[in-house]
């Protein structure tokens, strides 16, 4: 389909012209996409980032975690309750500041994580399967310079280490 395909309603041509409405429905195809693969796992994607996040920096704050995926300190607080309540990471005060909390995925998240990575993978194949394979990569760089050149707009900007 294209955007002069003579089938296309003229109300869905003025959205998909719309940078914004496409990029949050192929969101919404990708969660699906994600939950389907890894159904057995009852895990979401922002969870499965979280677990990822941790797997190899252990003993994140709250805000520094949040801030290396993108999300907001009350997400980043919900998603951690969530995940050490089945046991996947633990939480500790920090030695340096009482207030702050720590997290640090558990063996039994390393062992969760390792067992989605390839149902995980499916659902970000499946994503981007329509494209040639020679534009895939190519997609991927414009969506990542995308997401840095705009990245202060968010609500939660990332900040990679």
């Amino acid at each position: 389909m294209t955007l002069d395909d003579p089938l296309i309603e003229e109300a869905y041509r003025v959205l998909a012209e719309r940078p914004g409405f496409l990029i949050r429905r192929l969101h919404q195809i990708h969660v699906a996409m994600f939950m389907e693969e890894c159904a057995e796992f009852n895990i979401t994607p922002v969870q499965y980032s979280v677990l990822t996040a941790l797997m190899d920096r252990p003993d994140l704050d709250q805000v520094t975690l949040g801030a290396q995926i993108g999300i907001d300190r009350t997400t980043t607080a919900g998603v951690l309750a969530r995940l050490a309540e089945r046991g996947l990471i633990q939480r500790r005060a920090s030695p340096v500041d009482k207030r702050m909390k720590l997290a640090a995925i558990t063996a039994e998240g390393r062992k969760l994580l390792r067992r989605m990575d390839k149902k995980a993978q499916r659902a970000h194949d499946r994503t981007i399967a329509p494209l040639p394979k020679e534009d895939r990569a190519v997609f991927l760089r414009y969506l990542l310079h995308l997401v840095d050149a705009s990245n202060g707009y968010g609500r939660a900007p990332l900040h990679l280490p």
